[in-house]
């Protein structure tokens, strides 16, 4: 008896995380969606999130330290600067054009186009020698390129400004996950917990940001009704309001993949990915009105094949390497997300 009750509860402890991390993974595309209809400010709501994550990731800290009673790691500035900074560079320029991307693009073409950060993140990664080289990655490639080379060949929603902002996204989206990687296996610098290296990557890229939104957004913010020229209390309180809640999304998102691959694995949270594209893609054909053809569905099957084909072989190949699962995680991100570490 013990054993049928064991895994019954296994299963519906992983399901309830495979929830949980649909909540905010899905939650925060369709936010930002939402939010960009009216707010046109992307690179100012990537701040106020990055304020909010390093705020929760300092209080995280500090309840860890205290549960345990061992000092979290803090980097020098000297090895701060010289290690975290590209990383940190890279990643704040990917979310950035992300989020500025839902100016122009339905969710379905994001996610679709998203989803070729797989491409870019297997290039970096033969690049600086994480991955070994495959004859199977270049029907990987094949696969992912040629659906999305579907997806977008006939869609009525394509707008080409969105989708070089969401590639080009994607392309240094690639760069940041190899560079991540270098980052966290690094013993010395101790960031192999992610709540770590979420608190040293938010004030660079919030300073590498910063200059960005300045001067595309920095007078049209100084000058909106929707903020600083309100004239009613409760607008500003509004505006305040929703921004503070994509900023939670975000730190939920983090952890909540962190939680699923620490308590399953990261193979569980891979196809979770998969199957949560799927998702994304149906509730925004039923609730965001996006239109999507006989060849973009096709599209968009062959595209999840590479991935889920990527998936698989960094499951066989990992096998019986030191790799820890969420490191494992890192090859698949070729996901929709936007969160400010993992995304």
């Amino acid at each position: 008896m013990a054993c049928p009750t064991q895994f019954l509860c296994r299963a519906l402890r992983t399901v309830g995380l495979v929830l949980f991390y649909y909540v905010f993974s899905i939650g925060i595309t369709f936010y930002n969606k939402w939010l960009m209809r009216d707010f046109h400010f992307p690179l100012f709501m990537t701040l106020v999130h990055l304020v909010i994550i390093f705020s929760f990731s300092t209080l995280t800290r500090f309840a860890m330290q205290c549960w345990t009673g061992k000092p979290r790691v803090t980097l020098p500035w000297k090895v701060y600067l010289s290690k975290v900074a590209p990383t940190a560079l890279a990643t704040t320029l990917d979310i950035g054009l992300s989020n500025w991307s839902f100016l122009f693009i339905t969710i379905s073409l994001y996610t679709m186009t998203k989803s070729s950060a797989v491409l870019f993140i297997l290039f970096f990664s033969l690049v600086f020698k994480l991955e070994e080289p495959n004859p199977f990655l270049i029907l990987v490639v094949l696969l992912i390129a040629s659906g999305l080379f579907m997806f977008t060949l006939k869609s009525t929603q394509f707008n080409l400004e969105g989708f070089i902002m969401v590639l080009l996204a994607s392309f240094i989206g690639g760069i940041r996950w190899t560079l991540t990687q270098v980052l966290m296996q690094k013993a010395e610098l101790g960031l192999q917990n992610p709540i770590d290296t979420m608190y040293h990557l938010q004030p660079l890229m919030f300073l590498g940001l910063f200059p960005l939104f300045l001067l595309n957004e920095g007078l049209s913010v100084s000058t909106t009704e929707k903020l600083f020229r309100v004239s009613e209390l409760s607008h500003l309180l509004y505006s305040l309001v929703t921004l503070s809640v994509g900023g939670m999304l975000a730190f939920g998102l983090g952890f909540s993949e962190f939680l699923l691959v620490s308590r399953t694995s990261s193979l569980t949270l891979s196809i979770a990915g998969i199957f949560k594209e799927v998702c994304t893609l149906l509730l925004a054909v039923e609730f965001m009105g996006d239109k999507m053809n006989t060849v973009n569905w096709l599209g968009f099957a062959v595209c999840l094949s590479g991935i889920s084909l990527h998936v698989g072989l960094k499951t066989y190949y990992s096998k019986g390497k030191t790799h820890s699962d969420y490191m494992l995680v890192l090859h698949s991100k070729g996901e929709a997300n936007e969160h400010i570490f993992f995304s």
